[in-house]
């Protein structure tokens, strides 16, 4: 993982995935980058991602409604649209506060 920035990135999955498993580093980065086409075809298919002890990518159809600048107080209408959401599961959940 990129240190500096606190990111992980494709690049840092797909050295994991040579380091850890021995695939080569070009079928390592194939395999991510595999992977992530994937999931994100069934997601632009509509289909919700589940990955069982990590969480859920959820697709939610929000409707439209009025906002407001908050800066004027104008109201607008904001259009409805698809918007995508994560739910970590609840493993993840307790990873994450036992790592602080």
């Amino acid at each position: 993982m990129d240190e500096a920035a606190g990111t992980l990135t494709r690049a840092d999955l797909a050295e994991s995935l040579h380091r850890e498993v021995g695939l080569s580093r070009a079928d390592s980065s194939n395999f991510v980058e595999q992977i992530l086409r994937h999931m994100c075809e069934a997601l632009s298919n509509g289909e919700n991602v589940k990955i069982s002890g990590f969480g859920s990518f959820i697709l939610r159809d929000k409707g439209e409604r009025v906002g407001r600048n908050p800066k004027t107080g104008v109201e607008v209408p904001i259009a409805p649209r698809r918007v995508l959401t994560f739910r970590a599961s609840q493993m993840m959940r307790n990873r994450i506060v036992a790592g602080r």
